[in-house]
């Protein structure tokens, strides 16, 4: 069953996008007539990415539903600890962009489980490949399919589960359709876009929540209540007179 508050407009730009994005995808791997494509085309895209695609595709790589969804509603429910993964992760990037990147770049390894394998054994290097791999399959990919498909069934369904295998199944065929194809040129091109959309979606979003926070509303009137209320939280959990803190020199 559909939401019926949905209507054609809605339902157009939804399938339009996901037909934009393989159409995308598919055009910006297209190989020259004649020419044979070679591992470098399909896994490093011929080396030909500009530094901020990279880097687009890396944020976009890294922000999901697990983000939007799983992780936002972790932090409703739990409180800001939810976030300190992603805190050590902006570190943790840092130091590897800075100190690692370079090492494996001059050596000319491009992946984990190359550097494993010049470092260790092959055998260790197939081990680290085949576990990588599990874990994508059966936790990443499939937490990442549930929690879109749940978006999809709450926004577009009634809530109730009856979109969910449907949903998984499009959410699949659409990534699928372009990325295997095309390889790491398709999917960067295609994270360009869709990162841009997940900033400005990101931005109403905060927008639109910090103006429903006060019922007179006010985007800036809901910021400024927000801190003030986080900061007395704070002082409050600081406080000597927190029962927490009594036992405390």
């Amino acid at each position: 069953m559909l939401n019926t508050s949905f209507e054609f407009w809605d339902y157009f730009i939804f399938g339009a996008y996901a037909l934009m994005i393989i159409a995308v995808g598919l055009w910006v791997s297209r190989g020259k007539k004649g020419v044979q494509k070679t591992t470098e085309d399909y896994f490093l895209a011929s080396k030909s990415l500009p530094w901020w695609a990279i880097g687009a595709s890396l944020i976009a790589a890294n922000i999901s539903a697990e983000q939007f969804i799983g992780m936002s509603g972790s932090g409703f429910a739990v409180g800001l600890a939810i976030a300190s993964y992603e805190f050590m992760a902006a570190l943790t990037l840092i130091i590897v962009g800075k100190f690692f990147l370079p090492i494996f770049i001059k050596q000319g390894l491009y992946t984990i489980p190359e550097f494993v394998e010049k470092r260790f054994s092959t055998n260790l290097k197939t081990i680290l490949a085949v576990f990588w791999i599990a874990l994508f399959i059966f936790v990443n990919l499939t937490s990442v399919l549930f929690l879109g498909a749940k978006a999809i069934d709450t926004i577009i369904g009634t809530g109730n589960g009856e979109l969910f295998i449907p949903a998984i199944v499009g959410l699949a065929f659409v990534a699928a359709a372009y990325s295997i194809y095309g390889g790491l040129s398709a999917v960067a091109w295609t994270d360009v876009i869709q990162v841009a959309l997940l900033i400005v979606g990101g931005i109403i979003t905060t927008l639109i929540a910090l103006d429903n926070v006060l019922p007179g509303g006010g985007v800036v009137d809901g910021f400024n209540h927000v801190v003030d209320t986080a900061g007395d939280k704070f002082h409050m959990i600081i406080s000597k007179d927190n029962p927490e803190f009594k036992n405390l020199p």
